[in-house]
């Protein structure tokens, strides 16, 4: 096992303890045999680009508009629009993405029954209750069976998160350090995307080098002993870092590289370039990226913050599903957004909270498109002022188990680990959170 602290992400800092700098030492972690299967399900997807709405949005706000329950329940987005799909309709400060609903399906009855953020986002990313063993989430899953084990040689490692990880659970559970996501840190609308260990703020490339030069003069007993085996390991994570730092990996997560015309698409926001990057990862091959998008959790001043935030989300993420489609990766590229849970439908006008909503965990939205899923539908439904399921309910498992699926993941297979432990991929019908089935409509 890793040396790393227990909870430590995949940071610079956390790099240098070993020795080493950002994802290089990735490439060196420990392995396990995977058990081989009869025969290989089929796959459509090759990537996944989750987009995490961290703290949970409203789904009255954004994909499953209530005008008709009136003021208490809509607020002040009491018009929402007709999307390229007829019959569809989703909140009116979405325009962008109404005209991309060919693209994604709207699954509009989500449920697990918590309000905690922890157990909610848990639940929501692993489809499971939580329990004695902490489970990985999707990403760290896909990451076992896409990744390094798998012939995975991307410049990036397999499981990335722009820009830092969630902190409500353990994305690796007891799959361990070697599965926890790369968190770049900075910032790609910033002028230089400063992503830890790939990219220095303040250090040019040719400093770089400089201590390069003056780390080898000093690595005397490196030199004496050049045989080793562990120097010679040690040289070859060097090198990988060193190739992250100043070669492929650092254009890679250049936003610059891109067009200013593809840049302002996108939106010049923290979220729109993240979006872009999110597109030039999955590009380039690597099979699992998550978006952390905060400011959703909104118990005061709802429909303020949506003013704010719903443009930015419209813009970032309709851009992404068409620069996708435009490109030819949307057919391998699942886009799945949502947060933990819902929020309260009645709104709360009184103080403190001054057009708030809460937690709300017994019906929710999420949003899935590409890699297989079919664009311009919607699954299930709420009831008339969005507080029930009203019928198809969707648990966490059911979506998470379609994406596995896409993938070519067996979610009924085992689930390699290090630990040895007997699991399956998904959970067994008596540790289920509750199923409705996977989204075989849209598939």
């Amino acid at each position: 096992m890793s040396d790393l602290p227990s909870g430590d992400v995949l940071t610079r800092r956390g790099a240098l303890k070993l020795g080493l700098l950002g994802a290089a030492g990735l490439l060196l972690g420990p392995r396990w045999d995977t058990p081989a299967r009869a025969a290989e399900p089929t796959v459509r997807a090759r990537s996944v680009i989750q987009i995490w709405m961290w703290g949970g949005p409203s789904h009255l706000d954004t994909f499953d508009p209530k005008p008709e329950a009136g003021y208490d329940y809509c607020g002040p987005f009491s018009k929402p629009i007709a999307t390229n799909v007829p019959g569809i309709r989703i909140c009116e400060l979405l325009p962008l993405l109404a005209q991309q609903a060919d693209k994604y399906s709207i699954i509009r009855s989500m449920l697990h029954g918590s309000n905690g953020h922890e157990t909610a986002s848990y639940m929501t990313q692993t489809g499971r209750k939580p329990g004695r063993l902490v489970y990985p989430s999707a990403g760290a899953v896909v990451s076992v069976f896409k990744g390094y084990d798998h012939g995975y040689r991307g410049i990036a490692p397999p499981y990335v998160v722009l820009t830092t990880p969630q902190g409500r659970f353990d994305e690796a559970g007891f799959l361990g350090q070697r599965y926890r996501p790369f968190a770049t840190g900075g910032d790609p609308n910033q002028p230089r995307f400063v992503v830890e260990g790939i990219v220095a703020e303040g250090i040019l490339d040719e400093h770089q080098g400089a201590r390069r030069e003056l780390l080898h003069t000093l690595d005397t007993l490196g030199r004496a002993v050049p045989a080793d085996p562990l120097f010679q390991q040690h040289d070859r994570c060097e090198q990988n870092a060193y190739d992250l730092m100043l070669g492929q990996a650092k254009k890679l997560f250049d936003p610059a590289e891109e067009t200013a015309e593809m840049r302002d698409r996108y939106g010049r926001s923290t979220f729109g370039q993240s979006c872009l990057m999110a597109r030039r990862l999955v590009e380039s091959g690597v099979p699992y990226v998550t978006i952390n998008y905060r400011g959703w959790d909104t118990h005061k001043q709802n429909f303020e913050v949506m003013r704010r935030q719903l443009p930015d989300l419209d813009r970032g993420m309709a851009t992404l599903f068409s620069d996708l489609s435009e490109r030819g990766l949307l057919d391998s590229t699942i886009v799945w957004w949502s947060g933990e849970f819902g929020r309260t439908p009645k709104i709360q006008w009184e103080a403190p909270w001054n057009g708030g909503r809460n937690h709300y965990g017994k019906c929710f939205s999420a949003v899935v498109g590409g890699g297989g899923f079919k664009g311009g539908a919607v699954v299930g439904s709420s009831d008339a002022r969005g507080e029930e399921v009203a019928d198809r309910p969707v648990y966490p498992q059911d979506l998470i188990g379609s994406v596995y699926e896409l993938l070519g993941i067996d979610p009924e297979g085992p689930l390699p680990n290090p630990l040895g432990l007997d699991v399956r991929v998904l959970p067994a019908a008596d540790e289920s959170l509750g199923s409705g089935g996977r989204l075989k409509e849209i598939m």
